[in-house]
């Protein structure tokens, strides 16, 4: 689809900036085209895409000339020192020209604890962490800057991502507890691919700006899951302990997770975004991700 840019009509499809190339940015640049993508990210990485080092906690220059029309997908977290995402306000002041269109992965979170509800799109964000609180505070930020720079603005809130290596395996096999089932709030969940999927797909200019809340719709526990990552594994289910006991044992952090409840509509993210998730069962993508793991060993 051609694209009015200026005083210009170009059909040819932006280059993609991957800012961040951690667990996620690595699927997302691979799910790319050689050629139409550049990764950057605060060390080296091996990949056949183009890439180069920015470290949005102390530089100041953008180790790469911007193309005239370009899409930027943001994976980076905010740093912990600010309710403010600095990290992304440094990006901000290095994209000249704008992008044509960013997509910003944030979380869940912002939602807060809705006891178990059905959360869409349209409820109002309600953070009840500080973690929760800055990715409010970069939507906001980025609502605005893409405004006032004619940005289309895509955001992805996810929540807790899984895949080779983040199952939890080295926690099951230490006898790490678990809430007990019945203590155990509704789990939402994105396999990294699925997630990877989702940013390409929001890249689409058939895909017009918004909220997109992402997920597989498995809605079991994170107990469920982590006796079903043993289960698979050959390993002995983690013992369950009370929520009053876990209160006793697990960090703060921990307990901030497991105290939010809620569970995540993502119809618009299948109905508008396109995107069925390839692990909408999550037992499949426990097990697709053990079998890469497995490769990955053997290689």
């Amino acid at each position: 689809m051609a694209r009015q840019t200026g005083d210009r009509t170009s059909s040819s499809a932006p280059t993609v900036l991957v800012v961040g190339v951690g667990y996620t940015g690595r699927r997302v640049l691979a799910g790319l085209a050689v050629g139409a993508a550049i990764g950057l990210s605060r060390s080296a990485i091996r990949s056949s895409h183009a890439s180069a080092i920015l470290d949005l906690d102390t530089d100041a220059a953008l180790p790469v000339t911007l193309p005239d029309r370009y899409a930027v997908i943001y994976t980076v977290p905010p740093a912990g020192s600010s309710l403010q995402d600095v990290r992304l306000e440094r990006l901000l002041a290095l994209l000249k020209p704008p992008p044509e269109r960013f997509v910003y992965i944030s979380t869940t979170g912002v939602y807060g604890n809705r006891d178990g509800a059905l959360v869409s799109e349209t409820v109002p964000t309600r953070p009840e962490t500080d973690r929760s609180r800055r990715r409010v505070n970069a939507e906001l930020r980025l609502r605005q800057w893409c405004g006032e720079h004619t940005v289309e603005l895509v955001i992805l809130r996810a929540p807790g991502i899984y895949g080779p290596g983040r199952l939890g395996v080295e926690r099951i096999r230490n006898a790490t507890p678990v809430l007990d089932e019945a203590d155990a709030n509704p789990g939402n969940r994105i396999h990294v691919d699925d997630l990877a999927r989702c940013c390409i797909a929001a890249l689409s200019t058939d895909v017009h700006g918004g909220i997109f809340n992402i997920g597989d719709g498995d809605a079991r526990s994170s107990t469920w899951f982590a006796r079903e990552v043993a289960r698979q594994c050959g390993l002995a289910a983690p013992p369950g302990i009370s929520r009053d006991e876990a209160k006793k044992q697990f960090s703060a952090e921990r307990m901030s997770f497991l105290a939010e409840s809620r569970r995540i509509d993502t119809r618009k993210m299948r109905d508008v975004l396109g995107v069925i998730p390839r692990y909408a069962n999550a037992e499949d993508g426990i097990r697709a991700s053990l079998a890469e793991e497995t490769l990955a060993a053997g290689a």
